[in-house]
């Protein structure tokens, strides 16, 4: 590990205003993303901003119903959250399939949404990665990419985004809530925080340099039935091959969201406009475009049969409970 400064913000106009004076900057929280790239060299901030004692940490509710997630929440003690748990039950699943329960209790949710698009070539300094150095190539084209995204990629870029609760936060239709180097304030809706590849795949959000994540709010809640399914190599502690995260209504109608495919959460609005039609239509709507290679092909019909899974435990949940609201289920 090179070696580094370190401080710890007094209030968010300190942090930000750190992060822009001292070249090389990087906030830190819970560090389980960040500190283990430091360990191996591919991420070298030249300081470190602890932003821990900000009092990002709490979960209120907001004036149109919903919620408001500080920064700094734990995700262990988001997914055990009541009002989660009741109203955003997608949310907590999303959160309980991911990483580790030892992870889960220092990840904060603005970490959890930072955490680096990344694959195993990321990871590798003598393979070519765009990532890590722009410019260097993509060893992971023409490589090993079972893994690897179908959708939504470039010729730069090939990686998936990890995150669980990242799938989740993009089917509630969340925003971001921020603070900017010059004390301003902004809200980036999900599907616009996340960013696909192009020609530059080392920038991976919306953020602007020295940008500080304050709080994730949600809407009001949906109702419906929320599944998150995963589909994963072991049983625990792996990404996903490919996730489906759905909201679905005693209608028919359903939001759905899968990760495991593309550059960040995947999600296509008009595709959910094929829900009467099945999963297959669905699916085919969601991979317009795709471009998978031999290796990876199958992800887009097991996204169509995960999908068919979690329709068909929404519609065992509605007749479970005909009359009340609809029950969360997890997979």
């Amino acid at each position: 590990m090179k070696s580094f400064t370190y401080e710890r913000a007094s209030s968010p106009a300190h942090a930000v205003l750190q992060a822009t004076k001292v070249p090389g900057a990087r906030f830190i929280a819970g560090g389980t993303n960040l500190l283990d790239l430091m360990k191996l060299e591919i991420e070298t901030p030249a300081h470190l901003i602890d932003v821990n004692g900000l009092g990002f940490d709490k979960i209120e509710p907001t004036p149109e119903g919903g919620l408001r997630i500080g920064a700094l929440v734990r995700n262990t003690d988001l997914a055990a959250d009541m009002r989660v748990r009741r109203d955003y039950g997608l949310l907590s699943r999303a959160l309980l399939a991911g990483a580790s329960g030892q992870l889960r209790n220092k990840a904060t949710t603005a970490g959890n949404l930072l955490q680096r698009t990344r694959c195993p070539y990321f990871y590798d300094p003598q393979q070519a990665c765009n990532k890590r150095q722009p410019g260097s190539g993509c060893a992971a084209i023409g490589g090993y990419t079972r893994m690897h995204a179908v959708v939504g990629s470039s010729d730069a870029c090939i990686a998936t985004h990890p995150s669980d609760m990242a799938v989740a936060m993009r089917a509630l239709d969340a925003t971001v809530e921020t603070v900017r180097a010059n004390g301003a304030r902004r809200t980036i809706a999900i599907a616009d925080f996340h960013r696909l590849p192009g020609n530059t795949p080392q920038v991976e959000t919306a953020l602007a340099p020295g940008e500080l994540i304050t709080a994730v709010r949600l809407p009001a809640p949906v109702g419906g039935t929320h599944i998150y399914q995963k589909v994963r190599d072991r049983a625990s502690y792996a990404f996903a091959l490919v996730s489906v995260g759905a909201i679905v209504q005693r209608d028919g109608s359903a939001r759905v969201a899968v990760g495991g495919v593309a550059h960040r959460p995947w999600r296509v609005e008009a595709a959910e406009a094929e829900m009467p039609r099945g999963a297959k239509a669905v699916a085919a709507a969601l991979f317009a475009g795709a471009t998978p290679t031999p290796q990876n092909a199958f992800k887009i019909p097991l996204v169509e049969r995960t999908l068919d899974a979690v329709l068909m435990q929404a519609r065992q949940a509605g007749q479970a409970n005909p009359t009340g609201p609809n029950s969360p289920t997890r997979s």
